[in-house]
């Protein structure tokens, strides 16, 4: 009944995700005759106009963008603590998992706890919604004192549109662009967002992540020897396992 198009290859997730492909949206919408909603690319109100006027499609979505900034939609950019407030509220009434929490004010403040590293260590390991609550006020209370010994004229630092005390989007970069920051060619396969795959194949519990540790204390047998894997068949039209309908 309807479609929404990511606009992106497989390969582009994570820390690649990259900019989505427009044109490819475009192209899927002229091919189909069911409504198509675009996803891609989306950081403020402007883009959802420009969207949908180079697609064509019957509708816009956001993940990423929305995530940092919740009032995208409204067209504006507010302070990250009143939408952090509101969200908090929202959850002191409706209460969800702490991981979700957590995960949401990670990307609300995201700019604020690159510079505030330590409040962004006590958010990771906090285990409380109270302590979450309290994590939020220290980062309010230290962006507010930043905005009362602003110097005037003064400027965002590192190429940021706002301050970073303001909601705005947080844009990863490409294959491309993140192969140049690690000094790397665009064709170094060793590239990797977070830790290079040699350093876990070895199987060392301290060279492995925390969700593997925790999988090894459920099942000290288990291994993530990649050879020891199962090997799969692949398709020859999409490269992913080959099934009985390919």
């Amino acid at each position: 009944q309807l479609l929404t198009v990511h606009g992106r290859t497989k390969e582009q997730k994570g820390p690649l995700a990259g900019v989505a492909s427009w044109e490819h949206i475009q192209a899927v919408r002229k091919a189909v005759s069911i409504p198509v909603f675009a996803n891609g690319n989306i950081q403020c109100l402007s883009d959802v106009e420009e969207c949908i006027r180079k697609t064509g499609v019957h509708g816009v979505m956001s993940a990423e963008g929305n995530l940092h900034n919740p009032a995208l939609f409204e067209g504006r950019n507010p302070l990250v603590w009143e939408m952090a407030e509101e969200y908090l509220e929202i959850v002191q009434k409706y209460p969800c998992p702490l991981s979700y929490v957590r995960a949401h004010l990670f990307k609300l403040w995201h700019h604020t706890l690159q510079v505030y590293q330590q409040l962004r260590e006590e958010l990771a390991k906090v285990k409380t919604l109270e302590g979450i609550v309290d994590v939020n006020r220290e980062l309010k209370l230290r962006c507010q004192e930043e905005i009362a010994n602003q110097k005037e004229g003064e400027k965002p630092k590192e190429g940021l549109p706002f301050f970073h005390w303001i909601c705005q989007p947080y844009i990863r970069p490409g294959p491309k662009e993140r192969c140049k920051e690690n000094g790397a060619s665009e064709t170094d396969k060793g590239v990797r967002g977070k830790r290079a795959l040699e350093e876990e194949e070895d199987g060392n519990p301290e060279l492995l992540s925390k969700n593997k540790q925790k999988k090894k204390l459920r099942n000290p047998n288990k291994t993530f020897d990649p050879s020891l894997k199962p090997k799969y068949a692949k398709c020859d039209q999409c490269g992913n396992p080959k099934v009985s309908w390919c």
